[in-house]
């Protein structure tokens, strides 16, 4: 017998595209002093669009690959390892490559290559850039959350056999695990002296994603179990109330951000499974969300050096411009090298 078909969730993948263009937007607002205060001080939150991503992730990743798991154990593995290394590493690739390129032109120029650590290269390719072994960030900046993400599919099926008691227990166990997950991120944070998400990524992105991963896997487990009345009314409640006491400044983000995370997604989720409908320019703003976040941070360097005098204070016209580029190379990367790169890596 078939499985049957997984729920297409495309209110979560708009929701990845928005999530993708406040990471843009956190890069770059040095360069718009001009915005007000309050939309600036939104923007420099953008660094928690990547919490989302690895909640999701951890959302979207059991709710397509546990089944399996729990159908042919650890046997499952390769499969899923191929299926994620195709999903993520063609297009990785070539942004590395394209930044290798930057990096010999700025050789052959005469110009500081700071930032851009050979020896650490090897790190980059084999994605494991983000697992401790730097003591700064470097190439291609964001891609450091790529690096955590393999990290968390690397631990995924010890995961699948951690969560799957777990995923059958009565709602309250599940909320009790995420709950705790919640609590030793936000120790572990504070311990090493930071009171927000992004602090030092170095240090803490790998416990970061993977305890938020983690919180994802169970959220899909609790939302498989049915969203009812009670259940749908909690969510709303832990998203206002959440919200609430972190805007007040009763807690930090470190509790906050993930509570609010969890009940968004559950009631996103809930809203694509009741067959809500979401503006297809959204969803296709998700699809292409991949390319958007692997491209835009090197393009923006390339785009202040071919275009802008003054990197702190760059005109609107020229963020218009540098915003509609990185459109144009989302789409132009995703329909030319993640698309294809992906069917080509998952026949290999």
């Amino acid at each position: 017998m078939s499985a049957p078909p997984r729920p297409q969730l495309d209110s979560l993948t708009a929701a990845r595209g928005i999530a993708a263009w406040l990471v843009v937007l956190f890069h770059i607002r040095s360069g718009m002093p001009w915005l007000p205060a309050d939309v600036l001080h939104v923007i420099h939150k953008g660094y928690l669009a990547v919490d989302f991503f690895f909640i999701l992730s951890g959302f979207v990743i059991w709710l397509s690959a546990q089944g399996e798991f729990a159908a042919r154990g650890l046997g499952a593995t390769p499969a899923f390892l191929r299926r994620r290394l195709a999903r993520i590493y063609p297009l990785y690739a070539v942004m590395l490559a394209l930044t290798v390129g930057f990096v010999l032109l700025l050789e052959a120029t005469g110009r500081s290559t700071a930032g851009y650590p050979w020896a650490e290269l090897p790190l980059h390719v084999l994605m494991l850039q983000n697992w401790g072994f730097t003591p700064d960030l470097s190439w291609n900046h964001p891609a450091w959350s790529i690096s955590t993400e393999f990290a968390a599919y690397l631990l995924f099926p010890l995961l699948v056999l951690l969560f799957s008691p777990i995923a059958r227990a009565p709602r309250w166990v599940i909320l009790g695990a995420m709950a705790c997950l919640i609590g030793i991120l936000a120790v572990g944070m504070q311990a090493l002296g930071y009171t927000n998400l992004g602090g030092h990524i170095v240090k803490t992105g790998l416990a970061r994603c993977i305890a938020e991963f983690a919180m994802g896997c169970l959220l899909c487990a609790l939302w498989q179990q049915g969203v009812d009345r009670v259940s749908r009314t909690v969510a709303i409640v832990a998203l206002l109330g959440g919200g609430f006491v972190w805007a007040g400044g009763f807690t930090n983000e470190l509790i906050a951000f993930p509570l609010v995370t969890t009940a968004l997604i559950y009631l996103i989720a809930d809203h694509s499974q009741r067959g809500g409908k979401i503006a297809r320019p959204l969803v296709y703003l998700g699809e292409i969300s991949y390319a958007t976040y692997l491209s835009h941070f090197m393009l923006f360097i390339w785009f202040k050096i071919a275009l802008v005098n003054n990197a702190a204070n760059i005109a609107p016209h020229l963020i218009a411009l540098y915003v509609l580029l990185t459109l144009a190379a989302s789409v132009i990367l995703y329909h030319g090298i993640e698309k294809p790169g992906r069917r080509l890596a998952g026949r290999r």
